[in-house]
């Protein structure tokens, strides 16, 4: 109910309590300029509150948000990286190096060797015998014996920057001497694998990054002496238990990583001389526990680190020879109990 209707029903019922009597002071008096109260209060504040704000809200931000955010961020990642780079990694490389190198040698040649390197294959050994002596002074120079089995002379290595010896893969015999000295980068034997006899002497010296002996372990008699000195990275004589006699003299000198002489337990007998000199970290000599024999002299000098006591039970288990011994500047001890054959 509006509030002229309230008014209304208001006059009304003053009439009905008055009997009609007419009041000019009264301000429901129908004759008193019928009061519309200019203020009839229709309330023109039409304010019928339709609020025509029917706040339907018409925000009509039903927030549809038109950023359905189905995220047109249309970036659904097809990361069109889809690394396209599938990493065949077109450097596929195939290497064209086609070093296929199948040489089998223990030196499976993992040099650069970035040549094409027509070594397809291995070396075969079909070459025979090399007649005269030969002297390999550069890399090159073994290529020119790769395939020959034997040497009917002498064999000189001497080879500053050689690096390894792969090419005599072939090799079982030296009728002459084989000297093997002054090959400043060479850490090992391999390539002497098959290498069975040296007729004269074999003399491996002044090769000072050599750390081993290992290619030498085919190899079962020398015809001259046996020399291995000033080779100042050898630790040990392994690559020579195949040795059991030397007909000329053994030479072991001026190693100075030499720790012991383990490599030797096959030697029997030396036909001449036996020398252990200057070897500054020697500390026994038990790789020698097999020798009976020593033809010649025997002699242990400065080796300043081996126990005289070593010398003294060497002699001990010799049932012939030496012909001479000398024996000092070792490292002094007191055997006990005193082995018989002490000098």
């Amino acid at each position: 109910m509006n509030r002229i209707h309230f008014f209304l029903l208001m006059a009304l019922a003053t009439v009905l309590v008055c009997g009609g009597c007419k009041d000019n002071s009264n301000p429901f008096n129908p004759d008193a300029s019928t009061d519309t109260d200019a203020d009839t209060d229709t309330d023109a504040d039409t304010d019928t509150d339709t609020d025509t704000d029917t706040d339907s809200d018409s925000d009509t931000d039903t927030d549809t948000d038109t950023d359905t955010d189905t995220d047109a961020d249309t970036d659904t990642d097809t990361d069109t990286d889809s690394d396209s780079d599938t990493d065949t990694d077109t450097d596929t490389d195939t290497d064209t190096d086609t070093d296929t190198d199948t040489d089998t040698g223990p030196d499976t040649d993992t040099g650069s060797d970035t040549g094409t390197d027509t070594d397809t294959g291995p070396i075969m050994c079909t070459l025979g015998t090399y007649s005269g002596d030969f002297m390999i002074l550069t890399q090159l120079d073994f290529s020119a014996l790769a395939g020959y089995t034997s040497i009917s002379g002498d064999l000189t290595v001497s080879c500053p920057l050689g690096t390894d010896l792969n090419d005599l893969i072939c090799l079982t015999s030296v009728n002459g001497y084989l000297w093997i000295s002054g090959n400043d980068t060479l850490t090992n034997l391999y390539g002497l694998n098959a290498l069975t006899s040296v007729g004269g002497y074999l003399l491996i010296e002044n090769n000072y990054a050599l750390t081993n002996l290992n290619g030498l372990g085919a190899l079962t008699s020398v015809g001259g002496d046996l020399y291995i000195d000033h080779n100042g990275a050898l630790t040990n004589m392994n690559g020579l238990g195949g040795i059991t006699s030397v007909v000329g003299g053994l030479l072991i000198a001026y190693n100075d990583a030499l720790i012991n002489l383990d490599g030797l337990g096959a030697l029997v007998s030396v036909g001449d001389y036996l020398l252990i000199s200057m070897n500054s970290i020697l500390t026994n000599l038990d790789g020698l526990s097999a020798i009976t024999s020593v033809g010649g002299y025997l002699q242990s000098i400065w080796n300043v680190a081996l126990p005289d006591c070593e010398v003294c039970d060497l002699l001990d288990q010799l049932t012939s020879g030496p012909t001479s011994i000398v024996a000092h500047s070792n490292l002094d001890d007191l055997c006990t109990p005193v082995p018989a054959n002490c000098p």
